[in-house]
């Protein structure tokens, strides 16, 4: 799933004077506080402990009985061969136990097989099935707890962290263990930077009325860090339910959210072979048959709104996104949903059609 991006002219460079962290409300004028702490936090604040559940894991391979010693919130799972037809069945929990869920991908996508993130219910054990002629030796799971692990501190600001003005919750804030971007010592996923383009919209296939957001965060990055080996979060920024925004990828300790701090944006994992200059924006939930909650359909559009006002990108637009890696090309809409990119239902049929007055609103517009 990991891809590049490349540049179009959609405005001049986002520095930290216009889009670090504030305590302002939004505007189009005023300066940022001076920055210092943990990454992402909001000028002289500074921080305090906080403890988040440790996530514990379990990772099992083929298709037989695999169980954890703990109640399992999701399950992550990657296969080689066909994408459609595996399936998925839990021994207990609350999560349809002993029948058989069929896997699909959801927003992820992976070249040359299949992957889902599926939530347990507090299961304890499970089986998979894999597509017809897909050998079990290809496949790959890992049982996630977010939840009931031992506390582990974490510095968190004492003051709301903001982006001009949209307050959002810092990596320490939902309790993002930076040890999960690591593999044998080394950074996994390095970051690289290259000039903003575009927005792209996602929903991250989890369930609706979840009652604690900041754990699936916390599942969705163990998911992609380590069962799909990206050695992060996909996304840019999460947004749950109640409008509360998640900073996803790591971007660098200038304090600046999804960029550095001239401005570019850091290459993150959401859309693949279109991911350089590409900011993505996941809704947690299924946005399939339910539509975004309104105080999460704001808030997205609060956070466009930021986004694109200070990188100067007209969204109503429709522009040539160009591949900064290879030179490949794709006419897309400024602020468009995955499936405008690659095949796949994200991000719900609820939400994609929502797109256009997203569009309007952020530009101002009438509806």
């Amino acid at each position: 799933m990991i891809g590049a991006a490349g540049a179009v002219a959609v405005g001049g460079a986002l520095t930290p004077v216009v889009f670090a962290a504030t305590n302002g409300e939004d505007s189009t004028s005023g300066t940022t506080d001076s920055a210092s702490g943990t990454s992402g936090t909001s000028g002289t604040a500074g921080t305090e402990p906080q403890k988040f559940p440790a996530t514990r894991t379990e990772a099992a391979t083929g298709t037989a009985e695999a169980s954890a010693a703990f109640a399992i919130s999701y399950v992550g799972v990657r296969w080689s061969g066909a994408a459609d037809g595996a399936g998925i069945k839990f021994a207990d929990g609350a999560s349809a136990p002993g029948k058989w869920q069929e896997l699909n991908g959801g927003c992820a996508t992976v070249e040359g097989g299949g992957t889902a993130l599926v939530a347990a219910g507090d299961a304890t054990a499970y089986e998979l099935k894999l597509p017809d002629g897909v050998s079990a030796s290809g496949a790959r799971s890992l049982a996630i707890d977010t939840t009931g692990g031992a506390g582990k501190t974490f510095r968190v600001p004492t003051e709301p962290t903001r982006v001009r003005g949209v307050q959002y919750l810092s990596r320490p804030a939902w309790g993002a263990d930076e040890s999960k971007r690591y593999k044998d010592g080394k950074v996994n996923s390095p970051e690289v930077y290259y000039p903003f383009q575009t927005i792209t919209v996602h929903h991250t296939d989890t369930p609706n009325a979840d009652p604690d957001p900041a754990s699936t965060v916390r599942g969705i990055y163990e998911y992609h860090a380590i069962t799909l080996d990206w050695g992060d979060i996909g996304y840019h920024f999460l947004i749950d339910e109640a409008g509360a925004v998640y900073e996803g990828r790591y971007s660098g300790d200038d304090l600046v959210p999804a960029f550095d701090k001239d401005g570019k944006l850091v290459t993150a994992f959401h859309t693949g072979g279109f991911n350089s200059g590409n900011l993505g924006i996941a809704l947690l939930g299924n946005l399939v048959a339910q539509p975004p909650t309104d105080a999460a359909k704001a808030s997205l559009i609060r956070l466009i709104k930021v986004i694109a006002r200070f990188k100067g990108l007209d969204p109503q637009a429709k522009l040539t996104y160009v591949n900064p890696v290879n030179g490949v090309t794709k006419d897309v809409n400024a602020i468009s949903g995955h499936r405008d990119w690659l095949a796949t239902d994200c991000p719900g049929q609820t939400m994609y059609d929502l797109l256009g007055e997203v569009r309007t609103a952020v530009a101002g517009k009438p509806a």
